[in-house]
């Protein structure tokens, strides 16, 4: 086996055809059959499943996925490695962030950044927790968002905000002039939610588990202006955090009885190499990491 193999092998995996995967390669696709044939011949194993309707791997080929995705990544790493060993700094960062704090928090931040290091190309994505995780896993991403609560073993992850998930209703809502808001209360009205793998809906979710029971969703969106709009109009209510809130929006945020604070942490693989360039950025995220509260 070699890399070059292994990359062919994972391009064909990922998008099960073998002309799709060259066109994604920029090669021909002769090449590319060819690649697989003698890596199945080295191997004395058949790798994919070749029917009419399309490819799909063995079971074979999936164990050997697995492995190809961990050799290509550290390949990728040792190769960054040395490139800034011998002073030709990738100047790249791929991070990604949940939209509530990329539409909120970290543009002024990013701004910020590209004004002190104009040489290094900045590269966002916008997704949720569960995806971004992926996405880091994978290499796809050097940096990601997530919440401190979910970070998963494969990844190394520090806190750089603590911020409070608040009920969030119109002014004309009953729960306008409470104090704090008991769980019972908050999920026996509709509620207006992110959808599945957003660190918002995932903290929702937990919370019913505690309070034992099912969250009523009456509307699923991941457009904050339309969460907004809803819950001002009276169809529902919901949970954000403090920073989305502003004084034109008509709306009135309550903090839950028993506090919800969130962790929000910078990760990154914990065996992966982080460049030069992605390690400047989590210095200016701890420069920018508010002081401790009193």
């Amino acid at each position: 086996m070699d890399l070059k193999q292994l990359r062919y092998f994972r391009a064909v995996a990922a998008q099960q055809s073998f002309t799709r995967a060259a066109e994604q390669l920029h090669v021909a696709q002769p090449a590319v059959s060819m690649a697989i044939r003698k890596l199945e011949q080295q191997l004395e194993l058949t790798l994919f499943h070749r029917q009419d309707r399309g490819i799909s791997l063995t079971d074979e080929g999936k164990r050997l996925l697995h492995h190809a995705e961990r050799l290509l990544q550290a390949a990728d790493d040792a190769e960054l490695e040395m490139r800034e060993l011998k002073g030709l700094r990738q100047g790249e960062v791929r991070v990604g962030i949940p939209s509530m704090l990329g539409s909120y928090y970290f543009p002024p931040i990013l701004m910020a950044f590209h004004h002190r290091y104009p040489q290094l190309r900045l590269s966002v994505v916008e997704g949720g927790t569960w995806q971004l995780q992926q996405m880091l896993e994978r290499g796809e991403l050097d940096l990601g968002v997530i919440v401190a609560e979910f970070v998963p073993p494969e990844l190394t992850a520090e806190v750089f905000l603590r911020e409070q998930m608040l009920v969030t209703v119109g002014r004309q809502h009953p729960y306008a002039t409470l104090a704090q808001v008991e769980l019972e209360q908050f999920f026996s009205e509709e509620l207006v939610m992110f959808k599945e793998g957003y660190f918002h809906r995932k903290v929702v979710d937990r919370l019913a588990a505690e309070a034992g029971t099912q969250p009523r969703i009456g509307f699923e969106t991941n457009l904050i202006p339309l969460i907004k709009s809803i819950v001002r109009q009276g169809f529902g209510i919901s949970t954000l955090l403090g920073m989305v809130i502003q004084p034109d929006d008509e709306l009135v945020t309550i903090p839950f009885a028993e506090p919800v604070w969130l962790d929000l942490s910078i990760a990154w693989r914990r065996e992966g190499y982080l460049s030069h360039a992605n390690r400047a950025f989590v210095e200016f995220l701890r420069e920018q990491r508010p002081p401790p509260a009193d």
